[in-house]
């Protein structure tokens, strides 16, 4: 309340040296607002937004903080302790009258008031005052508005605040007794694809038992025609959503299972604590984050170029301490290794607990990953998502070249189709497992680095992925790296489809249901792998 009053003192002063330059209101409008009944306020607001006279909001704003007074019934004044000018000239009052009476501000008349305010905003260089002041308008604007929202849309360059501008006119004119005016605004309406059209259009085809809402049957096949083109364009604009979250999600699962298919398909060993990986490279991120915050202030919007490493050799050194200490010991014996890696697992959970709290903590997004791009009024891409999906194509062919043109690639594909003969030629298998590990682990930190730009992070943020990443890898074919990809992205589309088809949970079990129909009739996945040993 202190604040509140504070900002009515200055918005107050604020006006008070705007009449060092006096204005000239017209002088009936200005006492009608101020003392008329309800409905001459409201047509005569809407007649001083329509004149652009100077002065015009600090008047609005001056009702709306309720320092109007009326002397006599015949002179509007606005009053500030002992200060008073006239609100229709702007000029100062000394002294002031005896006969003052404070002017009534109904609901309806405040209401009214506030959007013709955000009318007058209109006209600001400003383009986020413009778009706020539009977005206001939906639910406020009047009839007696149209005048100046008119001028506003001729002069609007902005696309998005044009569309906006041009749905607020139409819904004003739908409701006017005029059919030849509500005929134009549907019409106006064709090209728009902002899901506001198509309920201002239904609106108009509304039927109470034998009579329409739109009474003129021109204007009503006008709409119909109208409403099928914006369901086109709304249903086109549905399908690009889904596409997009499909590939983002899929970028995630991909990221996700990378690591897993390079230690999965290379030893065989079922990693259950591949989830904490991520996990650790999700701290890591969380850490970096800290340190450029405490350290580097200046520089905090560029901390994730130094998280991105920190993630990966974080998680890569956990994966090498875990294969060096406990798989190296357990390879050939799955399910000893699944019970101690799931084991592990619930150690690096709670060990996260103790240090950080078993509440999520807060990751930010730079200044350059917020916002979106907007294709169309219910199209919009988030920044955060289009960066991820570019980051897991630059993972994907990082790691394919390093499998297919470094020295250590060679000796992870040799090792993967045959150990044995792999030994025999030299090839030092147990490093090679060791650094394949660290590979694929420190790629788990790195989609750990990317989840906590689009989620929560917490001590069970690697439990939410490692079903969906044993599952793309299964798909796709152990060691197989397209298969990796294709899998990735099949069930990410997949899986966004049929949530809007029949929701997230039947998704979910149609996803896994059509995965076990399909290993039972092909074990091997997408893409078999090739080699001596591949059948063995």
């Amino acid at each position: 309340m202190f604040l509140k009053k504070i900002a009515q003192a200055l918005g107050l002063a604020a006006f008070l040296c705007c009449t060092q330059a006096a204005w000239a209101l017209p002088a009936d409008l200005v006492l009608a607002v101020a003392a008329g009944d309800s409905d001459e306020q409201v047509a005569a607001v809407g007649k001083l937004v329509a004149s652009g006279d100077a002065g015009v909001d600090a008047y609005f704003q001056a009702l709306l903080e309720g320092v109007v007074q009326v002397a006599g019934g015949r002179r509007v004044l606005i009053v500030k302790d002992t200060q008073g000018i006239d609100a229709a000239s702007g000029e100062k009052v000394d002294p002031l009258p005896a006969d003052l009476e404070d002017a009534i501000v109904n609901n309806r008349l405040r209401g009214t008031l506030e959007g013709a305010r955000s009318a007058l905003k209109l006209s600001s260089p400003d383009r986020a005052l413009r778009l706020a002041a539009v977005k206001s308008l939906e639910d406020g604007a009047r009839e007696e508005m149209l005048p100046l929202i008119a001028t506003a849309l001729a002069r609007e360059t902005d696309p998005q605040i044009r569309q906006s501008l041009t749905l607020v006119q139409a819904g004003i004119q739908l409701k006017s007794a005029d059919a030849a005016l509500r005929l134009a605004a549907v019409k106006a309406l064709a090209q728009s694809d902002n899901p506001n059209t198509k309920m201002l259009l239904l609106g108009r085809l509304e039927k109470k038992g034998e009579v329409y809402a739109e009474p003129d049957a021109a204007v009503r096949d006008a709409a119909q025609a109208t409403l099928k083109a914006v369901q086109a364009r709304l249903s086109t604009a549905d399908r690009i959503n889904q596409v997009f979250t499909g590939v983002s999600l899929g970028s995630i699962l991909l990221l996700a299972a990378l690591g897993l298919a390079i230690t999965y398909g290379l030893m065989g060993v079922i990693n259950m604590a591949h989830g904490e990986l991520i996990m650790v490279g999700a701290y890591g991120t969380y850490l970096v984050q800290n340190l450029f915050r405490a350290q580097l202030p200046a520089l905090f919007d560029w901390y994730l170029l130094a998280a991105v490493p920190a993630a990966f050799f974080a998680s890569a050194l956990v994966g090498i301490l875990l294969e060096r200490s406990v798989i190296r010991f357990l390879y050939g014996r799955p399910l000893e290794t699944l019970l101690a890696t799931w084991g592990i697992s619930l150690i690096l959970i709670q060990s996260v607990r103790t240090l950080y709290g078993a509440q999520n903590v807060q990751v930010e997004n730079p200044v350059w990953m917020s916002g979106g791009v907007e294709l169309m009024a219910n199209v919009v891409f988030p920044w955060n998502r289009v960066l991820i999906i570019g980051f897991a194509a630059a993972v994907l062919l990082l790691v394919w070249f390093v499998l297919t043109r470094t020295r250590l690639g060679l000796f992870v594909r040799a090792v993967t189709q045959n150990r044995g003969m792999a030994s025999c030629v030299g090839v030092p298998t147990a490093r090679v497992d060791t650094l394949a590990f660290g590979l694929g682990s420190g790629i788990a930190g790195l989609a750990g680095c990317a989840l906590s730009q689009i989620g929560n992070v917490g001590p069970d943020l690697g439990q939410t992925y490692i079903v969906d990443s044993f599952m793309v890898v299964v798909l796709g074919g152990v060691g197989q790296l397209a298969g990796t990809v294709y899998a990735a992205l099949g069930l990410g589309m997949a899986n966004k489809f049929l949530e809007a088809w029949s929701g997230a949970v039947l998704a979910k079990i149609a996803i896994l249901a059509f995965i076990i129909v399909f290993i039972q009739k092909r074990p091997q996945g997408l893409f078999a792998l090739k080699g001596r040993m591949a059948d063995s």
